[in-house]
């Protein structure tokens, strides 16, 4: 990177605005917009024994104003490496315009099709580029989220900042400041607008922490990135740690539902028949998940571990049922 476009890009990531001079005019426009910039590594090939401020040459500053650091690697893996050119041979098939794909003279074959449901894209729903683009546009005019004090847990983010802090030091890699907490803060609000949501919720700052986690650990070199991977795991709350607590609460619900149960059929007098199927209202399920900041229960209720249990989801009625003797 030259030294005129890193003083440019420097202005506009810190100022947020860019000087102009030309043609005899000498003004300063605003810049306020989202940067993204791309950049190859030194040799043409990324170093993981390296930091990625050795591999790309550019000056701590610079790196410090973007929210977010990607490293894409070209890491040599058989089976994507098929789909792929799968995915460039039948591209290429469409777009010639004498092909006879591209006609509609001609299906997919059999095996292509094939390996599609295979891979799992049949049961993808393609969102049509016009509805795409209005969603974007009313997301981008009438959603504005807020961060509510009582909605998002702050010592959580400051505790993070000092770990950073002090791993950035210790490791070597992109220096944290001061600004990464408001990069979390507006990741977090980007994660609302997305679900279109007027208030931050506590899972779009976890998903601001696992991005910028990730951001973090991958720029740093290979040899302290799964140590850094262990040391922030409690940072980071996965769906398997959400199923495990959302089944301990349904545990607990239905150990309740059975001990009224049995309470109703001693005082009936009927305290030797046995219990048939315990029920729980999902809206009560659903409000137990969101005190603990759990507000979607649908992933839960599809999943392995929901079924396993012997629970079962009647949509219907409203209702988780198992039984009794389960």
């Amino acid at each position: 990177m030259s030294e005129q476009d890193r003083t440019s890009i420097h202005e506009a990531m810190e100022q947020q605005s860019i000087s102009v001079s030309k043609a005899g005019i000498v003004t300063s426009l605003q810049a306020r917009c989202s940067v993204i910039a791309a950049a190859n590594p030194i040799g043409g090939r990324y170093d993981s024994s390296c930091s990625f401020a050795e591999n790309v040459e550019l000056t701590d500053p610079i790196l410090q104003r973007f929210d977010l650091l990607c490293v894409l690697q070209d890491t040599v893996d058989p089976i994507a490496d098929e789909r792929l050119a799968s995915f460039v041979t039948r591209s290429h098939m469409r777009s010639v315009a004498t092909n006879e794909y591209a006609r509609g003279g001609v299906e997919l074959p059999a095996v292509q099709a094939s390996s599609m449901v295979e891979n799992g894209q049949s049961q993808l729903k393609v969102i049509p580029q016009e509805l795409l683009r209005k969603y974007i546009q009313y997301a981008r005019t009438n959603v504005k989220p807020m961060l509510r004090e009582n909605d998002f847990d702050k010592e959580k983010i400051a505790s993070l900042y000092v770990a950073l802090r002090k791993e950035s030091v210790t490791s070597g890699g992109v220096p944290i400041a001061v600004r990464h907490i408001e990069s979390i803060m507006r990741l977090a609000e980007s994660h609302a607008k997305m679900h279109l949501r007027e208030y931050v919720r506590d899972d779009d700052m976890d998903a601001s922490i696992g991005m910028m986690l990730q951001s973090f650990i991958t720029a740093q070199k290979f040899s302290v990135r799964r140590q850094l991977k262990r040391g922030f795991a409690k940072y980071i709350s996965s769906g398997e740690d959400r199923a495990h607590l959302l089944l301990h609460i349904l545990q607990k619900m239905m150990s309740n539902e059975q001990v009224y149960q049995q309470i109703r059929l001693r005082q009936q007098g009927k305290s030797g028949e046995m219990l048939g199927t315990l029920e729980v209202p999902l809206n009560e399920f659903e409000g137990k998940a969101r005190e603990r900041r759990i507000y979607d229960v649908t992933e839960f209720c599809n999943g392995e571990a929901f079924k396993e249990s012997g629970y079962i989801l009647d949509t219907r009625r409203g209702v988780i049922m198992r039984d009794s003797a389960a």
